[in-house]
């Protein structure tokens, strides 16, 4: 499989540091503006518009590959605090406490803060 899918492994990156973009910014859409089903009800004020606009501003950066590795960065660590703010306290796995969007996109971001930009991006690094 490496053989076939390897020598398309940028372009694989770049799909997959786009797509999550723009999860992650239809998140803060969601928390902003009330778009893609609401405000979750759960979810404290400084949540909804400091967390929010990370993900919207970031996950825009991000897909679009514009200061992605500072973008990705700051997702990552606020993808962290949001797993131990909201999540830890209800169970030890992520299974057990349904963090585990948080915890991937914290990993995913982490990557992608090391791995940069790569190519279809307005700034490839």
């Amino acid at each position: 499989m490496k053989a076939q899918l390897g020598r398309h492994s940028d372009t694989i990156y770049a799909l997959l540091r786009i797509v999550v973009g723009f999860f992650f910014a239809c998140h803060g859409a969601q928390k902003l503006f009330g778009l893609f089903g609401g405000v979750p009800a759960e979810a404290p004020a400084f949540v909804v518009y400091f967390a929010g606009s990370i993900e919207l501003v970031c996950g825009l950066l991000i897909m679009i590959g514009l200061l992605t590795s500072w973008a990705a960065f700051l997702s990552s660590g606020t993808m962290a605090f949001a797993y131990f703010l909201a999540h830890q306290k209800d169970g030890l796995l992520p299974i057990e406490n349904h963090g585990e969007l948080a915890a991937v996109y914290a990993f995913v971001f982490l990557y992608i803060a090391a791995r940069g930009s790569g190519p279809l991006a307005v700034q490839p690094d």
